[in-house]
Formats: C-alpha cells, sequence, structure tokens
C-alpha cells in the first residue's frame, strides 16, 4: 500500500511539470520543401539573454536532428514570443473514510479544494515561409517553471519543452 501512494505522489508531481501544446499549421504547404533555416534578426524573445540562447540552442539542436540545417538564405525563418504569467491549480485531495462487515458498507469523500499558484511559461514559435511571409507553422507550448532553477534545469527545460513542441513537425497530412 506504501508503494501505490509513493507511486501515486510520484505521477501527480510528473503531470504538473507536463508540457502542453497546442500546434497549427498551413494544409497548403509543402513540408518537404524547407530544408534550411533561421531567426529573425529582431526577435523581441521576452526571454532573459542566457534564457534566450537556450531556447535557440535546444531548436537548433531539434532541427539539424530532422535534417533540417542552419542557413544565411533560409527557407524557413523562425520568430520566438514567450511570456510569463501566475496560473491557478485547482486541484482537490479527496479524503476517503469507509468501512465493511457483514454486507454493511458506507464511505464518506471529502473534497479539500487547494488552490495555489505557480509560476507558468508560454512559449510561442512561428515558422514562416521566407519567399512567401506567410506564416506555415506554429506551436505554442506551455510549461510550469522556477526563477531560481540552476542553469542546469533551466537547459533541461528548455529541451524538454521544444522536443515536444517539435514532436509534430513536420506535420503529418
Amino acid at each position: 500500500m506504501k508503494k501505490i501512494g509513493i507511486l501515486l505522489v510520484a505521477l501527480v508531481l510528473a503531470s504538473c511539470s507536463a508540457v502542453r501544446v497546442q500546434y497549427d499549421y498551413d494544409r497548403t504547404a509543402d513540408f518537404s520543401a524547407y530544408a534550411t533555416y533561421n531567426y529573425y534578426a529582431d526577435m523581441d524573445t521576452g526571454l532573459s539573454e542566457l534564457d534566450r540562447k537556450r531556447l535557440i540552442k535546444a531548436i537548433d539542436f531539434n532541427l539539424r536532428d530532422k535534417g533540417i540545417r542552419l542557413s544565411e538564405e533560409p527557407d524557413i525563418l523562425i520568430d520566438i514570443k514567450s511570456r510569463s504569467y501566475t496560473g491557478v491549480q485547482r486541484n482537490t485531495v479527496g479524503v476517503g473514510i469507509g468501512g465493511s462487515g457483514r454486507n454493511v458498507g458506507g464511505g464518506v469523500n471529502i473534497g479539500i479544494p487547494m488552490r495555489n499558484s505557480k509560476l507558468e511559461r508560454e512559449v510561442q514559435i512561428d515558422f514562416v515561409d521566407s519567399q512567401k511571409e506567410a506564416l506555415i507553422w506554429q506551436a505554442i507550448a506551455v510549461s510550469s517553471f522556477y526563477e531560481n532553477s540552476s542553469p542546469e534545469v533551466r537547459e533541461q527545460k528548455f529541451l524538454q519543452l521544444v522536443a515536444k513542441a517539435f514532436s509534430k513537425y513536420p506535420p503529418k497530412k
């Protein structure tokens, strides 16, 4: 029973730090034609300079892994925007009491609301066709984070966020 409790706590903690991603794309775009990329020179990412470098490093790693290379004459221009905000968790903890005996059973479940806020970061990654200047793919990823995290934790968080965001690129039509 104790092992089940520990497993349950671990699952709850893991789900709290999950990255949530929304995708959208231009259904008429030929994604097989896009082999190179670069970033807009005037991006205002909303991140610190160090976090900006970490995010770009994670994007470079993922795109390189997909066979798309950085170029001075890119097929895709990437724009990054982000914002931090305080999200509200609306979890409840159920406390149950029950008993049974000779065909008699009963139980009580009390929901204790727990409202606490957490810091979340939303990162929007836009892929723009450099020739048509048209948005062809977009991912918006949301993840919780802590401002006082170590550089190693921040780097891992960005790697996780970008990997989840790029898991659906290129889109399957």
